[in-house]
Parts: C-alpha cells; sequence; structure tokens
C-alpha cells in the first residue's frame, strides 16, 4: 500500500508523458553484511538450542558417532553403533512393553513429528483456515509436541491469542484430511492449548466375544468390553444411572446383558439383585430365570414393579437419614439396578396415559433420588428425542450407541460432543463393523470417549441361566 502525500497531492502528480504511468518505488535501505551475518547467526543459534531441548537424544546419537570417528577413526564407531542396536533389539524382543514405553514410542513420535505433522503443518494451517495474516505478516498455531501409543497419535498445539476450541473442533475432518487420519479429535488441555488424537488404527474393528464370568463378586467397575486406546472397558453401575441409545440393531443389547453378566457373582452372594423391564419381550425374556421374579413385560406390571423400586428406596433412605450418605451393598441392603429394555415404549408411545404418568413419575423419581441409596437405573431406547425421554439429563452416565441423525449425537452426550469427536452417526451399519461399538460420555469427564460391548451370543445367555440356576439350587 502507497503511503498518501501529505495534503492529498498524489492525486495532482502529473507526467510529462501522457503514455507513461507515474510509478512509486519504496526507498531500499541497504543493511551491511555484518548486521546480516549477525541476524542470520542468531536465528542458527536459537535453532540449534531448541534442537538440542526438544530432541536431545536423536541430537545426542550423531554428536557420539561424530565425536568418535573424529577421534578414534570408523571401526570403533561402527562397532559401538552396531552393538546399542543389538541392544535395542535384545530388549525389545525380550521385555517389548517396557521398550516400547522408553523407546519405541518416543522414536514413532519423533518420525511423525518429521515426517507428517511438522512437514504438513504449514501447509494445513493454511488451507483450514486456522493461520491467520494480518498486515503481511503470518500467524501459526504453534506445535507443541507429538505422543504416541498402540493407536494413536496425540499432538499438544498451541492455539493463536484469540482463537476458541470451537475454531478447531469445527474443522476436524481438514486436520484429518490433511494428516492422513481416519479422524480427528479436539479437547481441551489447559488455556491456550489443545490436544488432538489422530487414531492411526482401530482395536474395535473385530467383534468382541463375551468376557469371562468373574471369580469375586463386586457391585462396579463391571468389565463390559473395550476401550479405544485397547484397555478393558469398566462400566460404574453402583451410585450412578446410565442411559444407553441406539439405533435398532446398534447393539444395545450388549451392554445390557453383559451388565447382567458382571454382576452375577454379585447376585448369587446375595449382594445385588437386577429387576428388569422388558416390554417387548425380545431381549430379557431369554433369560428372565436370572432375575429371580423380579420381571415385568406387561405395562401395568412393569409400573407396580417400579413402584415397589421406589419404595424399597424411599424405605432406605429413611433409615439411612442422618447415619450415612452412601450405600455400601450388603446381604440385607443389596444394590438393586433397574434395567429398562426400550423405556420410551413405557414413557411416551403407552396409550394409557394414567399409567404412563406412573411410570414416567417412578423412574424420575429413581433417578433423581435412588443412587446414594444403592437403588440405580440402566435405561436403552432408540429415539433420544425430549418428547420421548424427557429425563435423560437425570442420567449422570450416558452411551451413544449407531444413530440415525447427527443432532441425535448431542441430544444423548450433551452439547459439543460430537465437535469433539462422537460421531455416532458415522458408526457402520454393518454389526459385524459397528454392532456394540458407542461412544460413552461418563460424569467424571466431559470427554466421549469411543468403546465397544462384548457380544453376548444365546448360547452365552442359556450357559448363564444354566450356572445360575444350578447354583442356586445347590445353595
Amino acid at each position: 500500500m502507497f503511503k498518501r502525500l501529505p495534503g492529498d497531492e498524489a492525486r495532482n502528480l502529473v507526467t510529462t508523458t501522457p503514455d507513461t504511468a507515474v510509478v512509486f518505488r519504496p526507498a531500499v535501505l541497504k543493511t551491511p553484511a555484518l548486521v546480516t551475518l549477525i541476524i542470520y547467526g542468531w536465528r542458527f543459534l536459537i535453532a540449534l538450542v531448541r534442537t538440542l531441548w526438544r530432541h536431545p537424544v536423536a541430537s545426542a546419537v550423531p554428536v557420539a558417532l561424530g565425536s568418535l570417528y573424529a577421534w578414534h577413526g570408523w571401526p570403533l564407531a561402527v562397532s559401538v553403533l552396531g552393538f546399542v542396536v543389538l541392544v535395542l533389539l535384545a530388549w525389545a524382543f525380550l521385555t517389548r512393553d517396557s521398550f516400547a514405553r522408553l523407546v519405541g514410542w518416543r522414536l514413532l513420535a519423533w518420525w511423525r513429528l518429521m515426517s507428517v505433522y511438522r512437514r504438513h503443518w504449514q501447509a494445513v494451517m493454511d488451507v483450514s483456515g486456522l493461520a491467520r495474516r494480518i498486515n503481511s505478516r503470518a500467524y501459526m498455531p504453534r506445535l507443541v509436541k507429538v505422543q504416541c501409543d498402540g493407536w494413536a497419535d496425540r499432538i499438544t498445539v498451541r492455539m493463536l491469542d484469540g482463537q476458541a476450541v470451537k475454531d478447531w473442533t469445527d474443522r476436524t475432518d481438514n486436520l484429518a484430511q490433511g494428516f492422513d487420519a481416519v479422524s480427528c479429535r479436539v479437547a481441551l488441555v489447559k488455556g491456550g492449548r489443545l490436544l488432538l488424537t489422530f487414531p492411526r488404527s482401530d482395536p474395535l474393528a473385530s467383534p468382541i466375544p463375551a468376557l469371562p464370568i468373574p471369580d469375586e463378586p463386586s457391585v462396579g467397575p463391571v468389565e463390559i468390553g473395550k476401550q479405544e486406546d485397547g484397555q478393558p472397558l469398566k462400566l460404574k453401575v453402583h451410585g450412578t444411572h446410565v442411559l444407553i441409545a441406539g439405533a435398532t440393531g446398534a447393539g444395545k443389547g450388549s451392554f445390557l446383558w453383559d451388565t447382567v453378566r458382571g454382576l452375577l457373582p454379585a447376585m448369587q452372594a446375595g449382594l445385588a439383585e437386577i429387576w428388569a423391564l422388558d416390554p417387548k419381550l425380545m431381549e430379557l425374556s431369554f433369560g428372565r430365570e436370572l432375575f429371580q421374579g423380579r420381571y415385568a413385560s406387561d405395562p401395568a406390571d412393569c409400573a407396580n414393579l417400579l413402584d415397589d423400586a421406589v419404595s424399597v428406596m424411599q424405605k432406605r433412605a429413611a433409615r439411612f437419614a442422618g447415619l450415612q450418605r452412601s450405600h455400601t451393598p450388603t446381604v440385607e441392603d443389596p444394590f438393586v439396578l433397574v434395567l429398562v429394555d426400550e423405556v420410551a415404549f413405557l414413557t411416551a408411545y403407552q396409550p394409557d396415559k394414567q399409567l404412563r404418568n406412573r411410570i414416567s413419575a417412578a423412574l424420575a423419581t429413581l433417578a433423581t433420588q435412588g443412587r446414594s441409596v444403592g437403588v440405580g437405573v440402566m435405561a436403552a431406547l432408540q429415539d433420544p428425542r425430549k418428547e420421548v425421554m424427557n429425563i435423560r439429563n437425570l442420567f449422570p452416565d450416558k452411551i451413544a450407541l449407531r444413530l440415525d441423525e447427527s443432532e441425535q449425537v448431542d441430544m444423548v452426550l450433551g452439547d459439543g460432543a460430537r465437535d469433539r469427536g462422537a460421531l455416532a452417526d458415522h458408526i457402520s451399519p454393518v454389526p459385524e463393523l459397528g454392532a456394540g461399538v458407542a461412544y460413552m460420555r461418563l460424569e467424571t469427564s466431559p470427554e466421549p470417549v469411543r468403546v465397544r460391548a462384548a457380544y453376548v451370543s444365546d448360547d452365552d445367555i442359556r450357559a448363564m441361566v444354566a450356572t445360575f440356576t444350578t447354583r442356586g439350587e445347590a445353595a
């Protein structure tokens, strides 16, 4: 941009040659060569110190080999290099876990940093619109560090001043495509810093067979499957309420039966009871003997069973008042889990208005007052809309399996869950690929976690019934 002349005289300038335009040339200030050398030398020194600080091991290796070569010749340098390589290989074969934790993942992180992220960083930031240019000066978000593990790359990023997390969550598709990843998830670490997660593999790609029944009685957390990072998925059921939402065939039954399977030893020991409501007559009825008579399918019977649960809750609250604030399972006061399959049939689609109001009131009472006295609710439904399930916010822990619409993700997991990577509407409808895959958001963490529940087959349920009833009769 040309600087305006005083008095706006630029428009009054004329030329004696009409065919020649007036050309303004900026003044050129010649910098002395010594100043230029000092500036470049200072920049090189800063870059060298930064490299040594960020990559001490990668910098020490060539320095050490170069020193050995300079002082003792190439045979010793090659011998030392070969010895170190053999030691690392032996370490990797003998104790793979410790090698991966201390060496392997760090080497992979350095390689991914240099070959992928730093190489494409500027281009991806520019194209995605996360970089800014002000007065011809470029401002770029800073790549702080890269960490790797068995399934994903985790990138710590320093945002530009004035940027918001939403600026990044709106561009997760751009980031994933730019760095050749399947998906990208954004999480706020602290003020100004983000953690970008780029999965490299998918441990949940294959169905998980039914997990073994625990040996020791416990009311949870119950192991029901696997998390995306390969760690066991343990679901808390005692001291909370769980809402499960998913389309038909998404695998809601896997979460229900895995929970029952994990609580079987506690049920046999008298420390837990499961009260089942099965209005569809197709899921929980297959193992109704496990519930010891606390099973209902008719809407009127479901309402009565819920009223009984409310009565148990209120009696416990009266006894616990002033004595204890949390529940410890005992034979006298076992943990009661109210299991409801397709709760929307009872709360929204039930034609009997009086019955519908009874059921809704009982569920709301249990959801607001039950967990402190050892009465929990686990409810499954297909349609998560507010008019279908108006008490969904009373469930601290929520699970979203495959959903039909992107808006339903936030309905189940809360506002902004889909922007943070909970793509429940993208889960495959093919049973082998997507059945039981879900995003879980717990009360203790706002970040959704991708998980997969183990598949409990009909034969597994028959074996559970046979084992439970045989031990019950023997007792």
